[in-house]
């Protein structure tokens, strides 16, 4: 892809959808950027629309994504409901815009390949929030994974456990892309993938366990890398209070990372367990919507490599199919 040549001082953004996280994380971290700025928002209520311009300050509102695509913006955030992201995405890449999509990227893996394959035809670059790969103690983790520390790995494993009830959100719509998997369980194999590379087989159980509603609540799985170790992850909608964390096992020790996950502004903890050695526990507050921000900016105006691209949303796609496939089996 070619560099972003901005004809701006500052990256102009176009939001798509106009949710909680829209709202509380994607404007408060663009207004902390010094080379971005919110141009137009899109919402299929104006009103709504409005409100999130005014907060940005120097946004447009709409309510026609056709007359949207047609403002002066670069990158479009696409934080619509799942459904929505495919269509929305193919008109913004025709239209010329680079893309940063939320995740789950679509809501199979063939309009994620369509979606690919229309970007690439128009030479915008796709990338995707897989929002934990950027906090601060994921990427310190990953350069001590990637050091050897713990000698060969044995095992990755982690829970993203929380508490949503049934509702008309779209998280409880089976026909909008909701579910346990789709909204959490997604984020924890993208975090094995991150730390443990490529996962070849995937088996494991997703059920409808607490709420009977239309979507799963609860998913757990086992995966084998192609690596040859093996990984664990669990998530649902139905506990008040979790532990949750990522835990890489190797010969030497483990590292494990908590507190992370479902808290877009808090204090997570890095502990390094090696055999001979003291155990360190650091800690650190972050927010991580901005600091995704931050390195999303710098990749596209120094054309360098994303930290997570439409391909790794593809990839996790057709892992959540293969598992929605083998399920229960």
């Amino acid at each position: 892809m070619e560099l972003l040549k901005s004809k701006f001082k500052k990256i102009q953004w176009g939001v798509s959808g106009c949710g909680k996280i829209t709202e509380h994380s994607f404007v408060p971290a663009v207004q902390h950027l010094k080379r971005s700025q919110i141009k137009s928002v899109y919402s299929n209520s104006i009103e709504r629309a409005k409100r999130i311009a005014t907060k940005s300050l120097t946004a447009k509102a709409f309510d026609d994504f056709d007359e949207f695509l047609k403002s002066d913006f670069e990158i479009l955030y696409i934080a619509s409901s799942n459904e929505l992201h495919y269509e929305q995405a193919i008109k913004a890449a025709k239209a010329g815009k680079h893309i940063f999509c939320e995740k789950p990227m679509a809501l199979n893996s063939k309009q994620a390949e369509e979606m690919l394959k229309v970007a690439n035809e128009n030479n915008v670059s796709f990338r995707l929030n897989y929002t934990f790969r950027f906090h601060p103690l994921v990427q310190k983790a990953k350069e001590l994974v990637e050091k050897s520390l713990l000698g060969s790995i044995i095992s990755i494993n982690g829970n993203f456990n929380t508490h949503i009830s049934p509702s008309t959100n779209f998280r409880f719509d089976a026909q909008k892309g909701g579910g346990a998997l789709f909204d959490l369980g997604t984020h924890l194999i993208d975090i094995l993938r991150y730390f443990g590379g490529e996962i070849l087989e995937i088996k494991g159980i997703v059920e409808k366990e607490i709420y009977k509603s239309d979507v799963d609540d609860f998913v757990s799985a086992i995966v084998k890398f192609e690596k040859g170790y093996f990984g664990y992850f669990s998530a649902s909608f139905n506990t008040l209070k979790a532990n949750n964390r990522i835990e890489i096992i190797g010969q030497k020790g483990t590292i494990t990372i908590e507190d992370f996950v479902g808290k877009p502004i808090g204090v997570a903890r890095l502990i390094i367990d090696i055999s001979g050695e003291r155990r360190k526990v650091f800690r650190k507050k972050a927010n991580i919507f901005l600091e995704m921000l931050k390195q999303v900016q710098k990749s596209y105006l120094k054309n360098t490599k994303p930290l997570s691209t439409g391909e790794d949303g593809l990839i996790n796609l057709k892992l959540m199919e293969k598992l929605v496939k083998n399920a229960n089996s």
